[in-house]
């Protein structure tokens, strides 16, 4: 089979107008960039969002991340091209942008993969409408207007030291995790000690995937807080007048990028914070668009239901105009094999022992997301290593806990590799649901934490640091201790320790940290080793990506 970027380079887009009118928006809605992207402009979206109408929202979510392969963003497409083309359900696709950096390093893009694709895949996993870049230009700005702020006169005496925002690049770049600016004379600013987060760990990313419009953004942008004073109390950025500058810059990004599939349907790529660090979800405004604009929206979230599953449904849905009507788990035979293996050397062999061993991470991750009274299916993604009984295994362990479970090949067939998976997940958003958080909006942030972590997690102990103590007394005295949480932890395991698989339990989560992003309206919860800025690996998938002289871009995936 051709690797993805052959496949995808093969397919001839329909021009995006074409694509937009699938939507019913006509060319004064949306602004091209080139033949096959565009931005849908703010009248439209006004427009729009007055319609009346509301799509079921599916989401998709997956069991914990492996080396084996998952599949989430392959089965989403997968799923939403089998609704809107065998179906023939007027059907939109709400994904992330992937991150520029681990495209060149190890984790690679987020357009699917095979015949399962969102194009022009080389843009969206490169510079796409430019979102990427806008933010980290946004971030290094409001960081050097800050700066310049205390070399200038610093007249609300912000301490240097207890500055709070990160610089930002879109680049796997370790050496930037710690550094030190202003070095030399006193002309060079003042000296101290900063990190650089990737861009998608930055709050502001955060704020551009939750704010509603440009009023919101620039509110969000000038409720960050900065730092401290000496005298320890908080600076918020519209304390310095920089929001609107900032929100400028943001301006454009913050409208929905509209795209394709290799089939055709039509998909909004926009927004992209980790799960694993962030809320790991598409854009607010880009999922209540497609929700006016089409009958069925499928959206994923990041990493593991732990994670992104967990933040969708505790956090994001709770800024949509409707919650989850169905969810979908993804589960494929080698990652689970790997749970109870903890290697890859045999995967592509038999092992029935195995498989049942690795189960427990998907029965915890699909029962999890039933806590939430959405109805739950579990979709098989098949790999050609997987022999009839171990897929027989599967689907008869699943269904022996009540689950819905469909198996399909979305990567080889295209949509015609799982319609049986797209009619029941159909018929799932038609089944009565009664949505409920894991934990309360007035819960303290001590509470919401446990409740995470002994509900979802299974953990029956939380332990925090020194540092998390003084930060959360800090947190408490800012009076924002009833925000939501956004608990950063490895993708790779349930507790805070990623060598921890399957579905251990009855462990201790260790709370290293606490961070207030008040723009964001959320507090960071940082366990274990986590970090915001990765590294490379020793052979990035850089050494294998190149451009011929006609532009034609290869080793993409």
């Amino acid at each position: 089979m051709d690797s993805d970027i052959k496949i995808a380079q093969s397919i001839k887009t329909q021009p995006i107008s074409e694509i937009a009118q699938k939507l019913g928006l006509n060319n004064d809605d949306i602004e091209p960039y080139g033949n096959d992207k565009a931005k849908i402009n703010w009248s439209a979206i006004n427009r729009v969002r007055r319609n009346g109408h509301l799509g079921k929202l599916i989401l998709v979510t997956s069991i914990s991340p492996t080396p084996a392969g998952e599949g989430k963003s392959t089965i989403t497409i997968g799923l939403g091209d089998a609704i809107n083309n065998q179906l023939h359900k007027k059907t939109l696709i709400a994904l992330r942008e992937p991150s520029m950096g681990p495209v060149f390093g190890l984790k690679g893009g987020a357009t699917g993969g095979g015949y399962a694709q969102i194009i022009p895949m080389e843009d969206i996993n490169l510079h796409f409408t430019g979102d990427m870049h806008a933010l980290t230009s946004a971030i290094d700005t409001l960081a050097a207007l800050v700066d310049n702020y205390i070399y200038q006169d610093n007249a609300l005496n912000i301490d240097p030291d207890r500055i709070v925002l990160k610089r930002g690049i879109d680049v796997n770049d370790r050496t930037l995790r710690k550094v030190t600016i202003g070095q030399g004379s006193r002309f060079n600013g003042i000296e101290r000690k900063t990190s650089f987060a990737i861009t998608v760990a930055n709050e502001l990313m955060a704020i551009l995937c939750l704010a509603q419009d440009i009023n919101d953004l620039k509110t969000r942008i000038g409720n960050m807080l900065v730092g401290f004073t000496h005298g320890g109390d908080p600076v918020f950025v519209k304390q310095l007048g920089f929001e609107g500058a900032i929100a400028a810059l943001l301006a454009n990004a913050l409208k929905p990028n509209l795209v394709q599939t290799l089939e055709h349907t039509p998909a909004l790529v926009h927004g992209g914070p980790f799960a694993n660090i962030a809320h790991g979800a598409s854009s607010v405004i880009a999922s209540n668009l497609a929700l006016h604009l089409s009958d069925y929206v499928l959206t994923e979230a990041g990493f593991g239901a732990d994670l992104g599953g967990q933040k969708f449904m505790d956090f994001v849905s709770k800024y949509l105009e409707q919650k989850p009507a169905a969810v979908a788990v993804v589960a494929t035979v080698r990652a689970l094999k790997y749970q109870a293996e903890k290697k890859t050397d045999n995967l592509a062999q038999e092992n029935i022992s195995a498989l049942e061993e690795g189960f427990a991470n998907l029965d915890r991750h699909m029962k999890n997301m039933a806590k939430y009274g959405i109805p739950v299916m579990v979709v098989i993604n098949q790999f050609a290593t997987d022999t009839p009984d171990e897929i027989a295994k599967l689907k008869q362990l699943v269904e022996a806990e009540g689950f819905e479970c469909e198996v399909v090949s979305y990567h080889d067939e295209g949509s015609k590799g799982g319609i049986e998976a797209a009619k029941k997940l159909v018929s799932l958003t038609e089944k009565d649901s009664s949505y409920q958080s894991i934990y309360h909006s007035e819960d303290s942030v001590e509470t919401k934490i446990e409740k995470i972590a002994k509900n979802i997690y299974r953990a029956s102990k939380i332990e925090y640091s020194e540092k998390a103590k003084q930060q959360l007394q800090e947190i408490q005295t800012l009076g924002k201790d009833r925000l939501p949480v956004i608990i950063a932890k490895t993708q790779a395991s349930f507790t805070d320790d990623k060598k921890q698989l399957g579905a251990p339990k009855d462990f201790t989560l260790h709370v290293k940290s606490l961070s207030l992003k008040n723009g964001a309206g959320f507090i960071v919860v940082s366990t274990g080793s986590i970090l915001d800025m990765p590294g490379l690996p020793k052979h990035p998938a850089a050494l294998d990506i190149d451009v011929d002289n006609n532009g034609k871009i290869s080793g993409l995936f």
